[in-house]
């Protein structure tokens, strides 16, 4: 009962601190006050329903970093930046001196021992063995003839059902579903038909928005408190042990039924499947190649179903639902890449292919545009192994956490210039109509140094092909007054979806 008693009191200190905070805040103040015991975490919470706007604004008047004090002895403090030179030194030039870190695999614990998480020389493996994988000529054309195959056999039905029967729909959803689909096949080759007129219910994709809801109010809380939330089952933690439980669920079924599937050729003399998944092959790796990854640990192997199911959904749907919406407020946008379909691809319904892609350079642009503007994954972070002194001048050492604000970045107007907030596909056009080249840790949405993203290719290549399809043969139209939110998540997902109609072209041949 004293124990009752204490936590009654605590509550009841922590409310009068957060009321004072709001009567007394003065207007202009941005950067969150340094409390007494529980330092700038109540400046915090009270913005955190638009958490990624707010680290852009206070990161615009305070040149570009500033350090987070979190609550006394919670361990919460963090240095917040996004300055080019402090994430070119961290990712590239001083690469060697700053990892993910164990409390990093802490947070992300529900994605297990993958590429996200793993450091030094696990990573180095993870790393060397997936760049084999995703630049091999057969994954590559297996993913291809994957991703346009659920075009024709599922979005294209979808959004014809819904031009059909002129109704509202969540283009949002439609994306997520696609995505999922896609990058579920290339995974474990398992087809899902979670995009279909029915919109089925999904565990595993309801499962991994939850998870990354989560994580981003670990980022929030002391770690004491969320694990023993976590440990009770209560709040948003009860999200996680359910998500939890369906990816164990799921990931043990995959791998069951890729064994049997392996075995039953092996027992046949059946030839090799041409169109290897990536769980396969992680099933047949090479151990005298790759010494720390186990393909007969269940745990690795789930590991590697739940990082790259992360890698290939939520990036292009995320970029996918921001580039719409941001069409739907600058039709002359629109109008520039269907003048560039029609100047630069085939009428005569012959498949896209890689090389015809590569001509879109407007298209390419504007996509770049979106993911400048509304980075898919909005935070990175790192963790110093040793002290040491950034670009900017600030210190860190092993007690703090560096926060790079991808999506705060795109928005620094000393880094884009005046004109950083607005949407301006020519920016990424040269002077003779190529494009043009932004440094990595300038354009950090696709990381940077030896961490950069393996799949950037290949994403790009598929958000080409969906916008095409859609925006030669589709009029989009953002339903009228249709709210737009962001979810705090490690994801920038839209809270109340994309709200959206669709009608059919006709197109004159």
């Amino acid at each position: 009962m004293a124990c009752i008693g204490l936590l009654e009191v605590f509550i009841a200190f922590l409310v009068s601190i957060f009321f004072h905070f709001l009567i007394h805040k003065k207007p202009h103040q941005i950067l969150p006050r340094n409390w007494p015991i529980l330092g700038m975490l109540p400046g915090v919470l009270v913005v955190f329903h638009r958490i990624n706007d707010y680290v852009a604004e206070a990161l615009e008047v305070s040149n570009m970093t500033f350090a987070f004090k979190g609550p006394w002895f919670s361990g919460m403090n963090m240095l917040v930046t996004a300055d080019p030179a402090n994430i070119q030194h961290v990712f590239s030039s001083n690469f060697s001196s700053y990892d993910k870190g164990s409390e990093f695999k802490e947070i992300f614990d529900f994605l297990g021992e993958g590429i996200f998480t793993a450091d030094s020389k696990l990573w180095e493996e993870l790393r060397k063995s997936a760049l084999v994988m995703l630049s091999h000529q057969g994954f590559q054309s297996f993913s291809f003839r994957t991703f346009t195959s659920k075009i024709k056999n599922r979005l294209i039905p979808v959004l014809d059902h819904f031009a059909e029967a002129n109704t509202v729909f969540d283009l949002q959803g439609v994306f997520q579903r696609l995505a999922f689909d896609v990058t579920l096949t290339l995974v474990t080759g398992y087809n899902s038909n979670s995009l279909s007129i029915e919109m089925p219910e999904n565990d595993y994709a309801k499962a991994m928005d939850d998870a990354e809801e989560v994580i981003v109010y670990r980022h929030a809380k002391p770690m004491i408190f969320w694990k023993l939330q976590n440990w009770i089952g209560l709040g948003e933690e009860k999200k996680m042990k359910k998500a939890n439980a369906v990816f164990n669920r799921l990931c043990a079924e995959y791998i069951f039924s890729k064994r049997e599937e392996i075995q039953r050729r092996q027992d046949s003399n059946e030839e090799e499947a041409q169109d290897e998944d990536i769980l396969s092959f992680y099933m047949k790796l090479d151990t005298s190649k790759y010494k720390l990854m186990n393909p007969n640990d269940d745990n690795f192997l789930k590991g590697i179903i739940k990082s790259f199911m992360l890698a290939g959904r939520d990036a292009i749907a995320s970029t996918l639902t921001w580039f719409f919406w941001l069409l739907s407020k600058n039709p002359e946008a629109v109008t520039k890449i269907r003048q560039e379909i029609n100047e630069n691809l085939p009428r005569s319904g012959k498949s896209l292919n890689p090389e015809m892609l590569n001509k879109m350079v407007y298209l390419h642009g504007a996509l770049c545009e979106s993911l400048r503007l509304y980075a898919p994954i909005p935070f990175e972070r790192k963790s110093p192994i040793k002290q040491d002194v950034l670009p900017s001048g600030h210190k860190v050492d092993t007690n703090w956490k560096i926060v790079f604000a991808v999506y705060a970045l795109g928005r620094m107007r000393a880094v884009w210039g005046e004109d950083a907030s607005e949407f301006k596909p020519e920016r990424w056009i040269s002077e003779n109509g190529g494009l043009k080249h932004e440094p990595s840790f300038k354009f950090f949405v696709f990381n940077s140094g030896p961490r950069n993203c393996l799949g950037k290719n290949l994403s790009f290549l598929q958000m080409k092909t969906v916008a095409i399809e859609i925006i030669q043969n589709y009029d989009i139209r953002v339903v009228e007054g249709h709210k737009i939110e962001q979810v705090p998540s490690m994801v920038l997902h839209m809270k109340h979806g994309l709200k959206a109609t669709v009608a059919k072209r006709c197109l004159v041949l």
